[in-house]
């Protein structure tokens, strides 16, 4: 009998290859972030939000290398993270701390690309958005303020989102004080850039919405979506919450791209039916890919 696909995915290469890959995915997200700190933003003394922000300041102030403060002030939310999310998530985070603080090292005596604030915020921010989106797809972190966030939010009436941005609101309101007014907007600007970057770099450019059609002819709309978008369809049985009527929904998933012409389909075939369409970050298995048109 012929091994089944949960045999390759439990075999030894299988988890090599996975562990490797993890590990190069993770240590090239550090050199972007690397890139985007040295080459960047600290030469011009623009910051980034977080831990990394505070590290960046604390270095100027005192005169220590940001390559050991960024591990230092990262090393005690490791063991939160440790006990809060799991050991992959904390061994992968110490790994991306400890290859940031070396390439940050290497990279502190290389000149600065340009002077000019702005495209140093600009393409700073870019990089090292673009940096940390691959470390937290490959399911690691860069900052401690993150972890701290998910522990506040299971006791306070805060999001992690909102927790992360009063942290990062006070950070770069900090950033005037230290380097002036006009940098702390820079620094703001690139932090913004960054949070753009961090969206491309973990949930991809070809952005997937996901479709659910409630409708009363579902039969040729089913075989258009299919031969005419060359999609997948799921057809599930629902009911009416006020009718008690049963109804037919339709389910699949498209690009950002197809969206128009999915809506003329369904508008072709059942122009009072329902549909509500929202955005996917991320599509495992099943049939995504376009199947052939005729």
């Amino acid at each position: 009998m012929s091994p089944g696909p949960d045999f390759r995915y439990r075999s030894p290469r299988h988890r090599v290859i996975k562990l490797l890959n993890r590990w190069f995915l993770l240590t090239l997200g550090a050199l972007f972030v690397g890139v985007g700190l040295e080459i960047f933003l600290v030469p011009n003394k623009i910051i980034d939000g977080g831990i990394v922000g505070i590290a960046i300041m604390a270095s100027h102030l005192t005169g220590l290398p940001l390559a050991g403060l960024l591990f230092i002030f990262n090393a005690p939310f490791l063991w939160v993270g440790y006990l809060q999310i799991g050991r992959t998530f904390a061994v992968s985070t110490l790994y991306a701390v400890g290859a940031l603080s070396v390439f940050v090292s290497f990279l502190e005596t290389t000149p600065a690309i340009t002077d000019d604030l702005l495209l140093a915020a600009v393409f700073g921010g870019v990089i090292l958005g673009l940096g940390v989106g691959t470390i937290i797809r490959t399911g690691g972190s860069l900052d401690g303020s993150e972890i701290v966030a998910i522990v506040l939010s299971r006791r306070l009436p805060f999001s992690v989102g909102e927790i992360i941005m009063f942290f990062n609101l006070f950070i770069l309101g900090s950033a005037g004080l230290v380097f002036g007014w006009d940098r702390a907007m820079y620094s703001l600007l690139a932090y913004f850039i960054a949070f753009k970057a961090i969206d491309v770099a973990v949930e991809g450019l070809e952005e997937s919405k996901s479709a659910i059609i409630i409708t009363d002819n579902p039969e040729p709309m089913k075989d258009a979506i299919i031969h005419r978008l060359g999609r997948g369809v799921t057809e599930l049985v629902g009911k009416g919450g006020f009718s008690g009527a049963e109804k037919t929904v339709l389910y699949c998933v498209v690009t950002r791209l197809e969206i128009a012409k999915l809506k003329g389909i369904v508008m072709d075939h059942d122009p009072s039916a329902f549909v509500a369409i929202e955005n996917v970050h991320e599509v495992l298995g099943g049939r995504l890919k376009k199947r052939p048109i005729h």
